[in-house]
């Protein structure tokens, strides 16, 4: 090298180059921190991985725009780094040619796949396409030639690109920056955030699907509900899951398509509701009678709240209406896991002889575990509440649980019951706990219009003991006190039957039974 161009490399600036950095900012956390190379900017902390990539692309954004232009005598930032165009020619495969640096300096954003980081570098135009996933920001305004070259003369180690003053051959361009290469996927067509199989056979099932997926994100941009057409829109879902299932072998969708059913049971009985009418027999709308707007709002609510009630008769630990009272409140409070949270107050509000004496036989016979005494339950407050569990309904991997509602239904359910044995007028007329637990069997076993048993025909006795394990000798004296505190009207009770109507004060309480 001339000592003429070892005077120009010595007075040539090395390139620019900041990174900005996307990492978490800790173990358990979905919190990241973007920080930047440039020692005058502050680190950033941002909530999501989302918000860090977006304020990370802002920052390297406001750098750019803040920038000089690229300086036309600046060599390859890249080159300090000995980046593969730069590398040395010896070792185990040599270029047969030497690189040659080339063309006006450049500022070149390269960025990492997964987006993680971003890198700004000062370079030539030609160490810029030679980078994978390149791009150009910038270019300076050359007043001169602009051609480096590496002699072949070089000494090891010393691979650094050299600059001359030769310039480019004629008809010679700057190659384009190359991208990085992408990987082209089918896109997924998802319909309830499950992907449609692109081999799903039939072919006439997987087009009702995606077309229903289209549907329905179609349906939640409306301004407005239709109630009719998301009930019409679930019932086909239940429908095409239902094949699906059976296509597959995927009892997951069987599942679905049970809860689409509801769904559409529920949207349809809401418009009903809404336009003003309530139903006859599930299907017809009985214009002579007013919408009734239920806690639980459809079938398969009500549906779970007898089948907590049957379960409870059929395995219910002691006897005795209180006991049974008891052990129905705290299944629901613990159905969907086995465990749950109470307070004292849980208890004593469900008009009780004992309640510690009961919580304490139901600990002893191991149906209820405390992590304390039954004392301690009845005195926590709601600030410290008590957990607890039932061993019984704990779900494992052979035994799911009893029951088939979710997670959410079950505080519905829970509000629902406590509803219904802390009414007001019960309350007030201090009804007992068999009073309570008539009221709750009651509010499951009436027609639309509130009348009891099924078609309003009445209950059978037989079946009302298994429920509220009550005597034929006291059912009338409960009967009454539920007339007295306006629950009842018209009751009436034979040597078979008790018969009789639900005021409209608690028909929205009501499990109305499905004819």
């Amino acid at each position: 090298m001339t000592q003429a161009a070892e005077s120009e490399l010595d007075e040539r600036v090395p390139g620019r180059r900041w990174t900005v950095r996307l990492d978490a900012a800790g173990r358990g956390s979905a919190a990241v921190r973007v920080s930047c190379s440039r020692p005058a900017c502050a680190e950033q902390r941002l909530p999501s991985a989302a918000a860090g990539r977006v304020a990370a692309v802002a920052h390297l954004k406001a750098h750019l725009r803040a920038a000089p232009a690229p300086r036309p005598g600046a060599y390859c930032a890249c080159r300090a780094e000995g980046c593969h165009t730069h590398l040395p020619d010896t070792g185990r495969h040599p270029r047969t040619e030497p690189w040659r640096c080339g063309g006006p300096v450049v500022l070149a954003v390269v960025t990492d796949r997964e987006g993680r980081w971003w890198q700004a570098t000062e370079c030539c135009s030609r160490c810029a396409a030679a980078t994978p996933g390149a791009k150009t920001a910038a270019t300076s305004q050359a007043s001169g030639p602009q051609h480096f070259e590496r002699p072949a003369s070089a000494a090891p180690g010393a691979g650094a690109p050299q600059f001359s003053d030769r310039q480019v051959a004629a008809g010679t361009e700057v190659p384009a920056p190359r991208s990085a290469p992408v990987r082209r996927r089918p896109p997924q067509v998802k319909i309830a955030q499950r992907v449609i199989p692109h081999d799903l056979r039939p072919a006439a099932l997987r087009d009702e699907l995606v077309e229903l997926g289209d549907l329905f994100r179609a349906y939640q941009q409306r301004n407005e509900p239709d109630l009719a057409l998301l009930a019409d829109l679930h019932t086909r879902k239940a429908s095409a899951f239902t094949a699906w299932a059976t296509a597959t072998g995927d009892a997951r969708l069987r599942l679905d398509a049970q809860r689409a059913e509801q769904a559409a049971t529920a949207a349809r009985l809401q418009h009903q509701q809404r336009t003003g009418h309530a139903t006859r027999n599930n299907s017809e709308p009985d214009s002579n009678t007013p919408a009734v707007a239920h806690l639980l709002t459809g079938p398969a609510q009500w549906a779970h709240a007898r089948s907590v009630l049957a379960h409870v008769t059929d395995t219910a630990p002691l006897p005795g209406p209180e006991a049974r009272l008891l052990v129905v409140m705290l299944t629901l409070r613990t159905a969907h896991t086995g465990t749950g949270n109470l307070v004292g107050q849980d208890l004593t509000g469900l008009g009780l002889s004992e309640p510690e004496d009961l919580v304490k036989q139901l600990a002893e016979c191991g149906w209820l575990r405390l992590p304390g005494t039954p004392g301690d339950l009845l005195a926590s407050r709601p600030e410290n509440p008590t957990p607890i569990t039932v061993p019984s309904l704990v779900p494992d991997e052979d035994a799911p649980g009893p029951f088939t509602f979710g997670r959410k239904l079950r505080p519905k359910l829970s509000g629902w019951a406590q509803k219904v044995v802390s009414d007001k007028k019960l309350r007030k007329a201090k009804a007992t706990a068999s009073t309570r637990l008539l009221a709750l069997t009651l509010a499951t076993q009436t027609d639309a219009s509130g009348r009891l048993g099924p078609g309003g025909q009445g209950i059978a006795l037989n079946a009302l003991a298994a429920w509220a394990p009550v005597g034929s000798g006291e059912l009338q004296h409960l009967a009454d006190q539920l007339t007295a505190a306006d629950w009842l009207t018209n009751a009436a009770l034979t040597d078979t039957h008790l018969t009789g109507q639900l005021t409209e004060r608690v028909l929205p309480l009501t499990c109305p039974l499905q004819a």
